[in-house]
C-alpha cells in the first residue's frame, strides 16, 4: 500500500480539478500518494477506511465555510489526535484559517503552491531529521509594509543595518542584504523601495529558490508564444513587471549558473529579451536582492559569478540573527501581538513577564519568523487575556528552539555592550553612540521623546547625532 516502500500518503479535501492535478503532481515528485475528498464530511469518513488508517498528512483548502472547517478540524483532531492538519489559505490570515488553527489544525500553508515549498512542508510535518519546514513566511502577511521608523529592534549591529538600508533607499545603487532565513530581509527591502523615489512604482518579488531552475528564465524574462514546448501564451517576465520600481531577487544564491550572464548583462544595459523574442525592450528597474548565506564565499567557491557579485552588492548590509539580539524579543512580541489583533477572529492580547522571559532564553534558529509563529500559535489557543508560559508549550513540544548556552549580562541583553573583543573598555564616544541609537529604535525614531529620555535637549541631540555619524533611521 501507500506506506511501502517509503512511499507517503496524503488526503487533499478539494473539489478543484485543477488544484487537485497540481498538488499530486508535486506530491508523487517526493514519492507521495494523493487520494481525495470532495468535501469535509466525506474526509471524516474516509479516515476510517484502509488507505484512510494508512494517512501521513491531511491537507484542506481554505475556501470551505468557516463552520465546515472548524467542524472538521475539531472531529478531525478527536478522530486521529496525531495526524498532521495543513490548511491551504489565500493571502494573510482570514477568520477561516484562525478557526482551524483554534479547533486543532497543525499549520498553515499560504498560496501559491510551488514544488520546493509544498515538499518541505510536507517533509517538516512528518518529521524527518533535519527539515527545516518551508511554510509560506507568514510575516510577510503582517500587512503593510513598515516604513525604517517602524521597524523593531533596538540592538546596534540591526539598527546600524538600517541606517545603512535608509541612506542607500535614496540612491539608485543595487543593494544586498545578507542574514540567516527569517531575519526580516523582504521587510527591508519593502522599507527601501518605500523610502526610495520610486515609491510610487511596484515592487516585484522573486524567490529564486521556490522556482523551478528551467522555468527561472522565463519567469524573470518572461516569453512569447511558443517559445518552448507549453508556451502556448505570451507572458511577461517580473523584470518588465517591475519597470519603474524595484526589483526584490530573495535568495539570489540559489539562481541557476546558466542564468546568471543573463541576469548581469540586464541590470547592466536595462535591456530585457524575452525567451524567443528577437528584439530586446528597456527597463528601468532598482535592484534589491536577499541572500541567506555570504555571497562573498559563494564567488570564492565559483558557484557565483564574481561580475554579478559585485554588481548587485552596491551597497551591501547584514541583518544579525535574532539570537544576537534577544534584548529585541520583548518589543518584537508585544508589537506583533498588537497586529495579530487586528486579525479576523483574534482579539487583543498582553503577554506575562514570565512568558517574556521564556521567549527570551531560546536561541530562535528560525529568527523573527519562528518567533511570530510561535506566538500566532499561543495567540490562537490563548483562553486568557494575556499569554502565559502554558500557551508557549509548542516550544518545548516541537523542539523548534535550543536554550540559550550562555548567559549574558544586563546591558549586553539591551543592546549596549561595555567591552571589545580585546577585553577593553570600549570608546565612551563609541557606547554614546549607541545608547543613543538604542534610544531612537526603542521610542521608533520619536526624537524630542529620545531627547527626553535621555534628558537633553532636541537641539543637544541633533548636536551629537551629527558628531556621532549617526543617521536618523539608526
Amino acid at each position: 500500500m501507500a506506506t511501502n516502500q517509503g512511499v507517503k500518503l496524503l488526503m487533499l479535501v478539494d473539489d478543484e480539478p485543477t488544484q487537485r492535478r497540481l498538488i499530486s503532481a508535486i506530491a508523487a515528485r517526493a514519492g507521495w500518494r494523493t487520494i481525495f475528498a470532495p468535501d469535509c464530511e466525506t474526509a471524516l469518513a474516509m479516515l476510517g477506511t484502509q488507505d484512510g488508517m494508512a494517512l501521513d498528512v491531511v491537507i484542506i483548502d481554505h475556501h470551505e465555510s468557516t463552520a465546515d472547517i472548524e467542524r472538521f478540524a475539531h472531529d478531525f483532531r478527536v478522530a486521529r489526535p496525531a495526524l498532521p492538519l495543513l490548511v491551504l489559505c489565500g493571502d494573510g490570515v482570514c477568520e477561516q484559517t484562525v478557526a482551524a488553527m483554534r479547533a486543532g489544525a497543525t499549520d498553515l500553508f499560504h498560496k501559491p503552491v510551488t514544488a520546493d515549498r509544498l515538499i518541505a512542508a510536507l517533509t517538516r510535518l512528518c518529521g524527518e531529521a533535519n527539515a527545516r519546514g518551508e511554510m509560506r513566511r507568514m510575516i510577510e502577511k503582517l500587512g503593510t509594509p513598515l516604513d525604517f521608523d517602524a521597524m523593531i529592534g533596538a540592538a546596534p549591529a540591526y539598527r546600524s543595518a538600517l541606517a545603512i538600508a535608509a541612506k542607500a533607499a535614496r540612491s539608485r545603487t543595487p543593494i544586498l542584504i545578507e542574514g540567516e532565513r527569517g531575519v526580516g530581509k523582504l521587510q527591508v527591502a519593502q522599507a527601501v523601495h518605500a523610502a526610495s523615489p520610486r515609491a510610487r512604482g511596484p515592487f516585484i518579488t522573486v524567490d529564486c529558490g521556490a522556482i523551478e531552475p528551467r522555468l527561472m528564465g522565463s519567469i524573470l524574462f518572461g516569453h512569447e508564444s511558443g517559445a518552448f514546448a507549453g508556451a502556448f501564451e505570451r507572458q511577461v517576465g517580473r523584470m518588465t513587471l517591475a519597470d519603474g520600481g524595484s526589483l526584490f531577487l530573495d535568495r539570489i544564491e540559489t539562481l541557476p549558473p546558466e542564468l546568471q550572464d543573463d541576469l548581469l548583462l540586464a541590470v547592466e544595459t536595462g535591456l530585457v529579451r524575452p525567451l524567443g523574442s528577437g528584439q530586446a525592450h528597456a527597463v528601468d528597474f532598482r535592484v534589491i536582492s536577499a541572500a541567506d548565506c555570504n555571497l562573498a564565499q559563494r564567488v570564492s567557491e565559483a558557484s557565483f559569478r564574481e561580475e554579478l557579485f559585485t554588481h548587485l552588492a552596491g551597497v551591501q548590509l547584514h541583518l544579525p540573527p535574532l539570537r544576537e539580539r534577544t534584548g529585541d524579543v520583548a518589543s518584537l512580541a508585544r508589537h506583533l501581538l498588537q497586529r495579530f489583533a487586528a486579525y479576523p477572529g483574534m482579539r487583543a492580547l498582553s503577554i506575562s513577564d514570565e512568558a517574556l522571559h521564556w521567549l527570551g532564553s531560546y536561541h530562535w534558529p528560525g529568527n523573527v519568523r519562528q518567533l511570530q509563529d510561535v506566538l500566532f500559535r499561543a495567540a490562537v489557543s490563548c483562553t486568557s487575556d494575556a499569554i502565559t508560559p502554558v500557551d508557549l508549550t509548542n516550544l518545548q513540544a516541537a523542539r523548534l528552539v535550543k536554550p540559550v548556552a550562555a548567559a549574558r549580562s544586563s546591558l549586553d541583553a539591551i543592546g549596549v555592550t561595555l567591552y571589545a573583543a580585546d577585553g577593553n573598555l570600549r570608546p565612551l564616544s563609541d557606547i554614546e553612540a549607541d545608547v543613543i541609537r538604542l534610544a531612537i529604535g526603542h521610542y521608533r525614531g520619536r526624537m524630542s521623546e529620545v531627547a527626553r529620555r535621555l534628558g537633553i535637549g532636541r537641539s543637544t541631540l541633533y548636536r551629537k547625532l551629527a558628531d556621532l555619524g549617526i543617521d536618523t533611521a539608526a
